[in-house]
């Protein structure tokens, strides 16, 4: 770092203050005079995000870099974006996977405790759970039974499979997954596993975004990733759908792995969508309701894709 850079090698702006998330792919992250750098020749011909060039990266002022296919990093990135509490997920084509993803080193704990605060005491936990449920079909949920609340999710769940299918003209004879047989399911319930895949990536980003615990989930309990499950869920309806029936359709037409199919319209789909983004919104919002606004807010400031300038 160059000396006299008015205090900027040690400076922390809250994270509060930050854009989110900024996207980047088929290029090298790098450090040069003390300055974070992203060099890119592939352009979007090549698939890349951005036009062929060499980008200055405002590391200070955002909260998480995605980093895509193509992609290297520097060991002195790394050292840099740790300084300033600037986490680096490497992640699969439009986040479609979360390869990995060091701690945010947020500069509060407060969604975190809050979380915790919320699972430990069975009444809450189940408050956590009926906000979930009301933000994926729009309703407020009566019942505070778990079990009432997974049978009404079965139920609305079979049908959307049922209207999905009808929508995209895609046959569909009802949901069937054999774990030790995965591939031996029709072509609808492989996109189906395929999709549900990438939106738990999707959602496993944005658990690393907000510094929240994985494994400490609302609704799903005995998995490592139990509140990544969780949040993922909320897009279960909507996403996953659009997601596994879209390529299913589109699997008639092209000569390509229903696999490669889905996560290509996953990455389409996520971008268009911002689904990570509402993702992060949604955990605020399952965590710290509206009528708590004026407790401690999330790490994570904006959720507005951040493009470098």
């Amino acid at each position: 770092m160059l000396l006299g850079r008015l205090g900027l090698d040690t400076a922390r702006v809250p994270h509060g203050d930050r854009h989110g998330l900024l996207w980047l792919d088929r290029g090298r992250l790098e450090v040069e005079d003390g300055c974070l750098r992203f060099v890119t020749r592939a352009g979007p011909e090549g698939g890349a995000t951005l036009a062929p060039g060499d980008y200055q990266i405002p590391h200070q002022s955002v909260s998480a870099v995605l980093l895509g296919p193509g992609s290297s990093v520097t060991h002195d990135a790394l050292r840099l974006l740790a300084r300033h509490g600037c986490a680096l997920c490497a992640i699969g084509e439009g986040g479609v996977r979360l390869y990995t993803a060091p701690p945010l080193l947020p500069d509060t704990s407060a969604l975190a405790r809050r979380q915790v605060e919320l699972w430990a005491v069975k009444a809450t936990r189940m408050e956590v759970a009926r906000r979930m449920y009301a933000l994926r079909f729009g309703e407020i949920v009566r019942t505070r039974d778990i079990a009432v609340l997974r049978g009404m999710e079965g139920g609305r769940i079979k049908r959307a499979y049922e209207l999905a299918a009808e929508r995209f003209g895609v046959p569909w004879r009802g949901r069937r997954y054999d774990r030790a047989n995965p591939d031996s399911a029709d072509l609808p319930n492989q996109a189906l596993n395929h999709a549900a895949v990438t939106v738990q990536a999707a959602a496993a980003i944005a658990v690393a975004a907000t510094g929240t615990i994985p494994q400490l989930g609302f609704i799903h309990e005995d998995s490592g990733q139990s509140f990544v499950l969780d949040i993922a869920d909320v897009r279960r309806h909507d996403v996953v759908l659009d997601i596994a029936f879209g390529a299913a359709k589109e699997a008639t037409k092209r000569p390509e792995s229903i696999d490669r199919l889905v996560r290509r319209r996953a990455a389409e789909l996520f971008r268009r969508r911002e689904v990570i983004p509402g993702l992060i919104d949604a955990i605020k919002s399952v965590l710290v309701p509206r009528e708590q606004d004026d407790a401690p807010q999330a790490e994570v400031g904006s959720t507005t894709d951040a493009e470098p300038t």
